[in-house]
Order: C-alpha cells, then structure tokens, then sequence
C-alpha cells in the first residue's frame, strides 16, 4: 500500500502506509514546526531503540466483543492512511492489534474500557487499535494510558450508518513518557460521533484527531481539555475533513499552562470541499496562562472551498487570570488561592463535565485540583 494520488488538503499533502513515502521531519515543516523533535527519542527518524513494550487490558460490556490480532487482519487499516512518518512508522512495527466490535442495533450497557500501560521509556514501542460500530449500534469507549513509555500508535474508529460512539482518551502517563498518536473516525450516514481528549501527564504528547464522513448526516463532536506544566509539551492537531454534504462538526479544546517552560499547542484544521455542500461547522480553542514563562501556540485554519454552507467559523483566544474576575471575589472575603482555583475550574468544567463517564470525570477532576495545589504551593 503507498502514496495515495489525491491530496488530503493544502495542509495535509500526502498519505501513505509506507514509510519510505515520508522525509524525515527537520522541523521547518508546517506540521512539525511546533514540535521538539529532539525529545521524540527517535520516533520520528527511525533511530528508535526497539522492544518497547505497552500492555493492553480490557474490559469490555458484555456485548462488545475484543480481540488481539495480528496485523493481516482484514479490518486494520481500512478507515485510515497515515499522513506523516511517525504515524506510518506505528503502522509498519505493531505486531498486534486490538479489535474492539459493537454488532448491528447493540446498544452496550456500559462502557468498554482499553487501559495501556507503558513499563520503560527507553524503548520504543508502537500499537494500533480499531473499534468498529455495526449500524444503529451505540457504544462508550475508554482508553486509558499510565506508566512510562515511548509509544507510537495509530487508532480507528468506523461508525456505521446510525450508529453512536463516544470515545474518552485519557492521557495520563508518567512524566517521562513521550507519546504520538493518530486517532481518526469515519462516519457513516446519520453516525453520531463524540471524543474527548484529556492530556494531563508525560513528557511530549501529541494527539492528532481526525474525521472524516462517507456519507451525508454525519455528525461530530470533538472535545480537549489540557494542563501543562513546567517542561510538558501537550500538542493536540485536529482535521475535520467534510467531503460529502450535510454534514456537522463542533470543536472545543480548552488548556491551562503553569509554571516555565510549559508549552501547549493546538492546531485545528477544517476543510470543507466543493461537493460538501450544506456543511455546519464551528471551531474554538480557548487557553489559560497561569504562571510567567509558559508557551502557548494556537493555530485555527479552515479551507472553503463551496459558497454553499450552513454555517463555517473558528476562534482562539489565549490569555492570562482576568484581574476583575480575581478582585470581584476576592472582594468578598475569597482568598487569591482559591479564587484562582474557582475561575480555572469553570474555565475547564464546562468541558470536564461533558464526560460520560462519572469515574473519569471525577477522576479528571481531581487531577486538575491537584495541578492547582501544587502550583499554589510552588508560588
């Protein structure tokens, strides 16, 4: 399998499952520009040291079916071509994959939860995943990443005709951990799709969401919330690629930044082509600036190419503790600590509770409280 012929967009020229196909990174590309290649430990080079290892666990609602196989496999690969080296480089070195299924009309009781371990960074290891939503089947799915690790790994999700996925991917590795990460979705007709990224922990992540519908009615929902803290690099680049007509996406990634050095980076890409006529589509990046020192690069591009449209817009905002917000409460007897902890956690809750799931949201929670008590300390 090589190069795709059709470009996917002026920002995402190419696409294949080879590696060859790709030049090693420098860093002067538009998609790696803002990414420290020197910390990516050779993932992106080929220079890696292999036998890495991350371990998968599931537990699955009881009509979900898993499976561990092997890279022939007919279902892997079918809804998504790497467009960069380091995604065909996760693609080339996995040796299994999983396979999560949800048959024709299922509605699954709970959710199914993936949870990835790493056990030593100084190894590379790569990974794949597929879920696959029958039609009119409804499904949440967890993936859970902990430990130390240097990872690379590509996951799909196909949602078939009327079908319903939420996916949580939960980032929450040790501080030495780098972490690269393609995940895409591809939509049927009247697919329901909604994702919510949290990144939290490691060293270097960057998780690239993408979607992608095959036929009209599809509709996304595509939600982040990041906190970085002195040294991370937390970068999340999103495409929302809307070929057919009538279709709907929704894009909202907040972050917060603390202490030097922290870098966060969002870059969201929409495209809607000629014949995606009628498409609804909105775009927002929010970032809160916490302590001096911090980076925050936010990127929002969307390519029009049909005048038809429902409706088409972006925003970015970034910026530091509104001063009014602080002396509004603190002029009611609120202490500077906890008045900062109040607006971050509006900022951020109106994501976090968004999820699903109420063990992870109360688990996403009360790690964001233990950011906020650490840097209250740190002060």
């Amino acid at each position: 399998m090589g190069l795709e012929t059709r470009p996917l967009s002026t920002l995402h020229e190419r696409a294949s499952y080879e590696v060859a196909d790709f030049e090693v990174p420098t860093g002067r590309e538009e998609e790696w520009r803002f990414t420290p290649l020197r910390r990516l430990r050779g993932l992106h080079n080929g220079t890696a040291e292999p036998d890495g290892k991350v371990i998968v666990e599931a537990d699955a609602a009881p009509e979900v079916r898993v499976e561990s196989v092997g890279r022939d496999d007919a279902r892997l690969g079918k809804a998504y071509v790497p467009a960069d080296r380091v995604s065909a480089q996760a693609w080339a070195s996995f040796t299994q994959a999983m396979v999560v299924t949800v048959p024709k009309e299922t509605v699954a009781s709970r959710p199914t939860v993936l949870r990835l371990r790493g056990e030593d960074a100084s190894a590379a290891a790569y990974g794949h995943t597929t879920v696959l939503l029958e039609p009119f089947a409804e499904a949440t799915v967890v993936l859970s990443h902990r430990g130390p690790a240097t990872y690379a790994d590509n996951v799909e999700f196909v949602v078939g005709d009327g079908a319903r996925l939420s996916v949580i991917s939960l980032q929450d590795w040790s501080d030495d951990t780098v972490h690269v990460s393609h995940q895409h979705a591809l939509l049927g007709r009247d697919a329901r799709f909604v994702s919510h990224n949290v990144t939290l922990g490691g060293d270097l992540v960057r998780i690239s969401p993408t979607v992608s519908y095959d036929k009209p009615g599809g509709d996304a929902e595509l939600y982040g919330v990041y906190f970085a803290d002195g040294g991370q690099h937390l970068e999340h680049r999103l495409l929302v690629d809307h070929a057919v007509p009538h279709c709907r996406s929704r894009v909202d990634y907040r972050g917060a930044l603390q202490d030097r050095d922290a870098h966060a980076v969002w870059i969201g890409d929409v495209i809607i082509r000629a014949e995606a006529e009628g498409t609804d589509t909105y775009e927002l990046n929010r970032n809160l600036v916490l302590t001096d020192g911090t980076r925050v690069d936010s990127v929002p591009n969307l390519e029009i190419l049909t005048g038809e449209v429902a409706g088409a817009g972006h925003a970015s905002a970034s910026g530091r503790l509104d001063d009014e917000h602080l002396f509004y409460l603190q002029a009611r007897g609120i202490t500077y600590d906890d008045a900062r902890r109040m607006v971050v956690r509006g900022f951020l809750g109106q994501l976090i509770e968004r999820i699903e799931v109420e063990e992870v949201r109360e688990k996403v929670a009360e790690a964001i409280e233990a950011e906020l008590d650490r840097g209250a300390r740190e002060r």
